[in-house]
């Protein structure tokens, strides 16, 4: 067997992707499609295809499922337990190809951004866009990933909300940025770390926690999330414990209770206002799943206790709902269900018409809710410089494209 050193020399030399913002492995025009991502009947299925015998597929997707998932190959070759033939026929059919880097970005704080170009659909006039980001603090990684290109749900204080949805992405797609992210922040046995001197956890683990929170409403991709967060959970492979992925929804409330009983990760649940009418023009699904509606679907929530408590996100946004009457408003809404409130300052973008609250005002607000017995972290900021905050996921080419409009039509 290939020790770690010979794997981690194989897989740096095929990432001198290294380069900040480099291309992929291959040519995005190659005709093979990349196997990395998929789950294990879809190896399956791809090894059907190039003509592995019936009787041998369970050993062949074993083999391949080490090789992808738990030593992060991006070659073919050095699958020392694989037969040349059968590397040759791989080789020749698929890649491993990860998503390709169109820009990387890192901030003054060590949040790395990746804007990640997917493969063009036959319909698709042009390749599509999303953002993936990894936060690092000293005692673990977050990896906050997309679902989809763009979002629907038009929530009037996030970035991403004003960019049109252009497609669900597919499970591969969504396992794609978690193995991306451990390539370039050398989270693979043997692999070395950037050579940027930035921050990185001291734990064994560079990524410990997963969150779908990135561009999206992920409960609208119901399938393709739970078969990416399978592959992402096997205890064979990434072995991310369920209790590290937290899957964020703007409150598609009928979803609700089928990811908790099919999935099982934890919940976090974009909140943002204590009565319908604020929630209906922040958060607008507001209008067909009002709060009681949610607030029910929370309560009845698989799994939930003291120790699977659900994350409730609350934006603090200027003279809009950061009032003392607000913090008690919350507090009183939420009484009964096993949660924590995560106080998110609002992270500014370009064109927005909403202020973040001052520190003293996020301040008082906490203390009323942390008097009630719910731990409510503020969250720090983290990427505000490079736009990678929460709320300020877009796609380049869009944000591209609506300054050279503006432009033109001020020409």
């Amino acid at each position: 067997m290939t020790d770690v050193n010979q794997i981690a020399q194989v897989r740096d030399a095929a990432l001198q992707a290294g380069a900040r913002g480099a291309p992929p492995l291959a040519s995005q025009s190659a005709p093979r499609r990349s196997i990395a991502g998929l789950s294990r009947a879809g190896l399956k299925a791809a090894l059907a295809e190039i003509g592995v015998p019936e009787k041998q597929l369970k050993m062949r997707v074993n083999q391949l499922w080490s090789w992808i998932y738990v030593r992060g190959l991006t070659s073919f070759d050095a699958m020392s337990d694989v037969s040349k033939d059968l590397r040759r026929a791989l080789d020749d059919a698929f890649t491993l190809e990860r998503p390709e880097i169109v820009a990387e970005q890192v901030s003054v704080d060590g949040t790395r951004k990746w804007l990640l170009r997917l493969p063009k659909r036959g319909h698709e006039a042009r390749a599509p866009e999303i953002e993936t980001v990894y936060i690092p603090e000293s005692d673990r990684g977050t990896l906050c990933i997309s679902s989809q290109v763009g979002c629907t749900l038009n929530c009037s204080f996030c970035h991403t909300g004003t960019q049109r949805l252009v497609r669900n992405l597919e499970a591969a797609e969504i396992v794609g940025q978690i193995l991306l992210a451990r390539d370039r922040i050398g989270d693979w046995p043997g692999a070395g770390a950037p050579g940027d001197d930035r921050l990185l956890p001291s734990t064994e683990r560079k990524i410990s926690n997963v969150v779908l929170m990135g561009m999206g409403e992920p409960l609208y991709n119901f399938d393709n999330v739970k078969e990416a967060m399978d592959v992402a959970a096997d205890g064979d492979g990434l072995s991310l414990s369920k209790r590290r992925i937290t899957l964020s929804t703007s409150g598609i409330v009928p979803e609700i209770p089928r990811w908790g009983a099919e999935a099982g990760t934890m919940l976090a649940i974009s909140l943002h206002a204590t009565h319908d009418a604020l929630r209906d023009e922040l958060v607008p699904i507001n209008k067909k799943y009002p709060i009681a509606d949610l607030l029910e679907a929370c309560r009845n929530y698989p799994g939930l206790s003291n120790a699977r408590r659900i994350t409730f996100e609350y934006v603090m946004l200027k003279g809009v709902n950061d009032s003392l009457a607000d913090a008690r408003a919350l507090v009183k809404l939420l009484s009964g269900i096993p949660a924590k409130i995560n106080l998110i300052p609002f992270n500014p973008w370009p064109g927005t018409r909403y202020e973040c609250s001052g520190w003293e005002a996020i301040e008082r607000f906490a203390e009323v809710v942390n008097r009630a017995g719910y731990a409510s972290p503020v969250r720090t900021p983290r990427g505000r410089d490079i736009l990678a905050a929460c709320g300020q996921l877009k796609s380049e080419s869009i944000k591209t494209r609506a300054k050279e409009r503006t432009a033109s039509a001020t020409d």
